[in-house]
This record gives C-alpha cells, structure tokens and sequence, in this order.
C-alpha cells in the first residue's frame, strides 16, 4: 500500500544508493548488522496512529499472534538452540519523517535483527536507507508500488523485501477479473492521483483491460465529496467502475455512488480491506463491491492452515482476520524460516535467509522470494453483499 505524499521523499530515494554502501560488500558485511543475544528482537515500525492507523492496528494483531505462538512453542531453532522473540512496538504515526526516525532508533538504539512495517509504501520507502546502511532486513508486510524493492537505477535494495505483491499485478488481476468474469466491455476508473499506489494500479487496470475504459477520473486523499465527479461518470455507459484507493475514500465513493444510482459493480484494491470502509459507506452500499487481496477467511473451510489461523485470530481478538493482519502473522513466521534456514539470528544472515525463501506456506498462500525480493504468489478477489464477505475468487 502507498499512503500520501511524503515531505522530503525524493531526498530520500537520492540518499539509498549512498547509504546501500555499508551493506553491499560481503567481506564488510560479515562485521556489520546486529547480532542476536539470547531474545531474538523484531522491531515495529508501524502505523498504530493516523491516517494509515487502521492498516498499522491489522498489522499489530497478527504480528503479536505469531509471536505469542512461535513463543508459546519453545521459540526459534537457531542452530539447535531454542530463542523466544521479543517484538518492539514503535508507532510511525502514519508520518514519512517518522518512519524514519523509528527506524533508526529501533536499529541503532534497540538494536533489532529485523524490522516488519511500515505497512505503507511511502513510510516504508523513508526507511530503507537505515535498512540498508545498518545491515538490518527490513520486511514489509503491505506495501505495494512496483518498484518498492529497487533503487533509481533498478538496483535491488539488498535489505529490502516485501510479504506482498506489487501493485500493478493487482491492477491487471482486477482488469481479468473485470473482463473474463463480470463480462465487463466498458469500465470508468476513479482513483487516487495523490500517491503512486492509485496511480499505478489504476495505469496497469487501464493497460490490461481488453475492453474499453470510457472514463478516467482522480482525486485527491482527504476528498469527500465526490457527487460531482460520480454525476460526469454516470453520464457514460460502463459496466464496472475501478476504485484503487484507501477505505476512507472508498467508503465515502462506494456510499456516494449507490445514492446517485449508480448500480454497476464497484471494483478495488486491498486499500478496500479494511471493516471501517464499510462503516463509512453503509452496508447496504457495499453490495456488488469487489476487492484484490491476498488472503480472505472464504477459505478457511477448504484450507485447514487457513481455519486453523483465523479461529486462533478470532479466539484473541474477537473477529475474523483482516487480511493485512494474516501478511503481517506471515511475515513474523518468515523471519523465523530464514533464521532456521541461516541457523543464525544475526541481521545479516536473516537477509540472507530471506532471499532465499522458497515456497513458504504461509496463511496467505504459497511463497517464494524472487531475486527482485517481491513474493511469488496467488490473489484473491473478494466480493461483498451487504457489506459482508460473501465470495472468493482465486485468479491465476
């Protein structure tokens, strides 16, 4: 997920590649990085506060759950000695500067082996300089923008990765899906222009549909009022309208639409898995509405790792997964595998171990890191009736 723009964030791409130096060179490496004592410490560096905080409180959730597990069931397997995990929480704020700031402290003062979060893709990015010069992995459990994972010059940030897929694999999954499945031939786009995660699920929805996108709309994040622009898309004939944007203003656009008759289905992103975007547009609204994600509790009665996790998950927290709680519970359990695999909890061996990461079974489906660090794995697309879950297709 990408979530506002960010002060100072072209600054901080240009400072990546200087800071990368640190961590590039194997022979360096081996004296760098943070080394385990005997509680294997992951950071947080997470949205619990603003305008990403209910993304960051998923994330929270399903980190907690993996840990209290992998604890309860004597730690990780490092080298043949059992370790427990101890997870610092730090609240970004849903701030770029912030992020960066965690970042820091959590490498440099509480000394961390890995970091999970930011869940959004600008406060992510405000990190990786810090990744890559203190040699600590970072993982990101959400974010999304294509080139997340590389520099300016298509460099892969070695202490980089990511949970999730990219973006536009959403955007041309949606654009199938549409096409194949809804029997959609016209399809009106409205989306968020204000970060590159509408921008570019929008641009692979609109290169990936094989009919014809009538309309192209955007808007700005913390827009509410959308009658205007609704009123100019109705006018056009389309079966499907196409939403890449956060549950806040999906929420407002889905109840907006629904008021002004638009009937036709509405489409999104994982920015739509969120039980608050349902608060917002009402449930009787939310019939018809689709969403990209990876990981839906649809499954659960076929996928017994799945039923197994959400029945833990409810029996903590009272309700059903959301699905960036089950990346995040996933993530946790990575760091453990490349622990396992390294037989080390050292900073630069859980690098190591991630990039090597082959079919993971994780939750959220079948894993395996590429040499870009981006996961290899299935989506899902949900549809909601009446504001509820109600189906889950698999697209391949």
């Amino acid at each position: 997920m990408k979530i506002k723009k960010m002060t100072g964030f072209a600054a901080a791409i240009m400072m990546c590649s200087v800071f990368m130096a640190g961590c590039t060179s194997k022979t360096s490496a081996a004296t760098k990085g943070n080394q385990a004592g005997d509680t294997i410490k992951i950071g947080v560096n997470m949205e619990l506060s603003g305008a990403a905080g209910g993304y960051g409180q998923q994330e929270k959730n399903g980190i907690q759950l993996a840990v209290d597990e992998i604890n309860a069931r004597g730690g990780v397997n490092v080298n043949g000695k059992k370790k427990k995990i101890k997870a610092i929480y730090r609240d970004n704020k849903s701030s770029t500067s912030t992020s960066a700031s965690v970042a820091t402290q959590l490498t440099t003062q509480d000394k961390v082996v890995a970091t999970i979060g930011p869940a959004t893709t600008n406060d992510g990015t405000a990190t990786i300089p810090t990744a890559n010069k203190t040699c600590v992995p970072f993982l990101s459990a959400s974010a999304t923008a294509p080139d997340f994972t590389l520099d300016k010059n298509g460099k892969v940030h070695p202490y980089v990765f990511r949970a999730y897929f990219k973006g536009d694999y959403q955007g041309s999954s949606a654009a199938k899906f549409a096409y194949e499945t809804l029997k959609a031939k016209r399809a009106a786009i409205l989306a968020d222009n204000s970060s590159d995660y509408g921008i570019g699920i929008a641009k692979a929805f609109k290169q990936y549909f094989k009919g014809t996108v009538v309309d192209t709309q955007y808007f700005q994040a913390g827009d509410k009022n959308f009658n205007s622009v609704l009123t100019s898309i109705k006018s056009k004939k389309f079966d499907v309208l196409y939403v890449p944007a956060y549950y806040t203003e999906c929420g407002a656009i889905i109840k907006q639409a629904r008021e002004a008759g638009i009937k036709q289905p509405i489409m999104g992103a994982d920015g739509m898995s969120d039980d608050k975007m349902v608060k917002i547009s009402g449930a009787e609204n939310a019939t018809d509405i689709y969403y990209t994600t990876a990981f839906t509790v649809l499954t659960a009665n076929s996928n017994p790792k799945v039923a197994s996790y959400n029945k833990a998950y409810k029996d903590k927290y009272g309700e059903d997964s959301p699905t960036f709680a089950a990346l995040s519970y996933d993530s946790v359990y990575m760091i453990k595998q490349a622990i396992e695999t390294e037989k080390s909890a050292d900073s630069v061996k859980i690098q190591q171990g991630l990039a090597k990461i082959k079919n993971f079974k994780g939750v959220t489906g079948d894993t395996t890191m590429d040499a870009k660090h981006n996961p290899k794995k299935a989506i899902t697309i949900v549809k909601l009736e009446n504001g509820k879950p109600s189906k889950g297709y698999v697209v391949k």
